[in-house]
């Protein structure tokens, strides 16, 4: 692409580049590519510079698979990744599959046995691996180079055009257990990176409308903390990033998108974030994306926080709030009991005021950044020395405890406490109200060795261990029957008639407690609260006895309904397996008596079945 260069008014064309095109479906990345400063390749010339492939996206047949539209209140999310889920030897599958688009449908019994209906894909839209410190690479894919084309380096396939296929038997293969595709993309920042970055597609065709720059053209904006921004609200990039999600949808049969850093895309060509942004009305009213899930990670790397606030009608949110408040519960931080109340009910001071449906929070408690909840409750602080950077990288607060002890132990009493963390955890996860997500591994206590940000480990340490399925097949036994019992209750449901989160909280009788009935402790020295939920139309009364305190406590119980209708135990984190969790809620004994207690550190959950 040959034109002037003139960084000072924000041009950097540069007719010694091979430039891809943005539109291009597919992208090879031939030996001796090299990251270079305002270049494409290596010293090679264009025989190192990524190339576009041609690709026709109707040549393949489908065989009659369509987006499966799974309702929201039906939906259980695992954030993977496409590489580490299989690569690790233990995993079984061949070498030449494992860390592959087609070693991932190998393991899709696992994922179904579990009961997960929807896989969220970290970032693969072809990036850069080399985007990362030296001698590392870039592993969890936030570098994209190309919004159209699958990374080739997750396929099996060494032909041109085929990452494109086995990409799409993924999809086809997954759609056939029923499970939806989300997909983790990343329209905020490109691996082009700031001034000093390559130059192999946006820099180098329209610098000026790809970009947000400084006010003398010739920085970068960085409110994605990797060196730039997309011009989201340019009508350049608001029709390249629309063209994008429909060819996702059209040609790939993808069921959702997760928006990395979405604030960004609220934000004008001066950075200051806009009431109304085009780019995500365009996308929230466009027809072809229709019934398509949205999910927005309501902030952005330069302190814009939008989460209960986020634009649209149709937009999830990751809902930070859940995460950092049910942590610091569950630590027994002073102060959290109320807020790990509305955490449980669906976050209604966040969302009440949006009239939106209950799904509208996606509740997570650990996703791929950040610790892994065998880690959150092994580590008080991060050990983030394996990525180069002297430990100064990743967040500094994440509302850890190690139980006593840093890292691994074998101390029987340190091991049991952890083990009871991680239940409480899940659990109050997936009895809570909103979208659950379960980050991949953390059903069988998957470490990264205390690191909070292996973006750039691609080994051990962020590979799932698959030995860990024996190991901790309790835990995962725990998890499989909190989804089985999530999900029995919700079957049917159809999205456009389901109740606003008030309505749902106003068609339930909802009483509170502490130790005592109606006696709740909402004082920052609590460290307990009790709940009981009547459902008349499903049938059933819940009572939820939820002690973070370090002794254990006895909470009195309502009335039971009678001699046919006595209260039955269904979870209690205090219990070793199988007593932890009852496979069939109607297989629980009886209880008869008037207080149960419910160990330190625990949470139970009883249940009636109404007449």
């Amino acid at each position: 692409m040959h034109g002037p260069w003139d960084p000072a008014r924000g041009l950097r064309f540069d007719g010694r580049n091979l430039l891809i095109d943005p539109y291009g479906l597919a992208v090879v990345t031939p030996p001796g590519y090299q990251r270079r400063q305002g270049r494409s390749g290596g010293d090679e010339g264009f025989a190192t510079c990524m190339k576009s492939v041609v690709a026709d996206p109707s040549r393949y047949d489908w065989q009659g698979d369509r987006p499966l539209k799974r309702p929201r209140r039906e939906t259980v999310i695992y954030e993977l990744h496409v590489r580490g889920f299989t690569r690790h030897p233990s995993s079984g599958v061949p070498a030449e599959r494992a860390g592959t688009y087609a070693g991932l449908i190998e393991k899709i019994p696992y994922l179904k046995d579990l009961g997960i209906t929807a896989v969220e894909l970290l970032p693969m839209f072809a990036y850069d691996t080399l985007d990362a410190p030296p001698g590392k690479s870039n592993y969890w894919g936030y570098a994209p180079i190309s919004l159209f084309a699958p990374h080739r380096g997750y396929s099996s396939r060494k032909d041109p055009l085929g990452p494109l296929d086995e990409f799409r038997d993924l999809v086809k293969a997954l759609h056939r257990a029923d499970i939806e595709v989300i997909l983790d993309v990343v329209f905020n920042h490109t691996a082009e990176g700031d001034e000093r970055g390559p130059s192999f597609c946006f820099r180098g065709l329209a610098n000026e409308a790809y970009y947000l720059l400084d006010p003398d053209n010739f920085l970068y904006t960085n409110y994605s903390g990797t060196g730039n921004t997309l011009n989201a609200n340019n009508p350049v990039v608001r029709r390249m990033v629309r063209h994008s999600l429909r060819h996702w949808v059209e040609h790939m049969h993808v069921d959702g998108f997760r928006f990395d850093l979405a604030s960004v895309l609220a934000r004008d060509e001066t950075g200051q974030p806009m009431p109304l942004p085009p780019l995500l009305w365009d996308i929230e009213t466009d027809p072809v994306l229709a019934g398509t899930k949205l999910i927005a990670e309501a902030w952005d790397a330069a302190g814009l926080y939008q989460v209960g606030s986020f634009i649209g009608d149709s937009w999830q949110e990751w809902n930070g709030r859940f995460r950092d408040d049910v942590r610091r519960f569950l630590k027994s931080d002073p102060g959290m009991v109320p807020q790990a109340a509305l955490r449980a009910l669906g976050s209604p001071d966040i969302y009440g005021h949006k009239e939106r449906e209950a799904e509208q929070s996606v509740n997570f408690i650990t996703c791929h950044d950040g610790f892994t909840l065998a880690d959150l409750v092994s580590y008080n602080t991060k050990h983030n020395q394996a990525n180069g950077e002297d430990n100064r990288d990743g967040s500094n607060d994440n509302a850890s405890w190690n139980c006593g002890v840093e890292g691994p132990s074998n101390h029987p009493a340190v091991f049991a406490l952890r083990q009871r963390q991680m239940r409480n955890g899940l659990a109050f996860l997936l009895t809570s109200i909103g979208t659950p997500m379960l980050s991949m591994g953390d059903e069988v206590a998957r470490s990264q060795q205390g690191n909070n940000n292996p973006y750039c480990q691609d080994n051990d340490i962020t590979w799932f261990d698959w030995d860990l399925c024996m190991q901790h097949a309790d835990l995962r036994r725990f998890v499989k029957h909190l989804i089985t019992q999530r999900l029995s209750r919700r079957q049917g449901s159809v999205d456009h008639a389901l109740p606003s989160l008030n309505e749902l909280l106003q068609s339930r009788q909802i009483e509170w407690h502490g130790v005592n009935l109606h006696q709740p402790d909402w004082s920052a020295d609590s460290r307990s609260f009790a709940i009981t939920v009547t459902g008349e139309e499903i049938g059933i009364r819940l009572h939820v006895m939820a002690n973070a305190y370090w002794e254990p406590l006895d909470f009195e119980l309502p009335t039971a309904g009678g001699i046919g209708n006595p209260w039955r135990r269904w979870i209690d984190t205090w219990l070793e397996s199988p007593d932890d969790i009852t496979e069939s809620w109607g297989t629980s004994l009886p209880l008869t008596m008037s207080h149960y207690r419910v160990g330190s550190r625990s949470l139970a959950v009883l249940l009636m079945q109404l007449p």
